[in-house]
């Protein structure tokens, strides 16, 4: 099981990468971020449509709280603080956590956490800058 979630988040990730590479870096939107969230755990964890409903509306709130705090903190201009915006992100992240808990079983929630949530990350890129 742990193979078929790993080639299926990969596939999910680099066929993004690769769509916006041609166009050039625009944030999904909502909607689009959620149904590739529902994708992942539908293919994963097989949820009835009440908990993919619930999960939904979890990510959707999250990623709208996220945008927000991420718009308000770059409207100053200049070069954001990603220590700062990682920090007020952390309640909202520990918020939409407590509520997948409530959703998912212990099994499913630790698949999330440690394999799946990961691979969702965006990879920095290497070279110079500050380290």
């Amino acid at each position: 099981m742990k193979t078929k979630i790993t080639w299926m988040i990969l596939f999910l990730v680099f066929g993004g990468l690769a769509a916006s590479a041609q166009g050039g870096f625009q944030r999904r939107t909502v909607p689009e971020r959620v149904q590739i969230i529902q994708q992942i755990l539908d293919s994963a964890f097989k949820l009835d449509k009440t908990k993919l409903a619930d999960a939904d509306s979890v990510f959707a709130d999250f990623y709208r709280s996220t945008d927000k705090l991420r718009d308000d903190m770059m409207s100053g201009g200049g070069q954001p603080d990603f220590q700062a915006m990682h920090e007020k992100m952390q309640p909202l992240m520990d918020e939409r956590d407590k509520k997948l808990q409530g959703i998912l079983t212990a099994d499913q929630y630790k698949t999330w956490k440690d394999q799946i949530e990961p691979s969702l990350r965006p990879r920095r890129q290497g070279g110079g800058g500050n380290r």
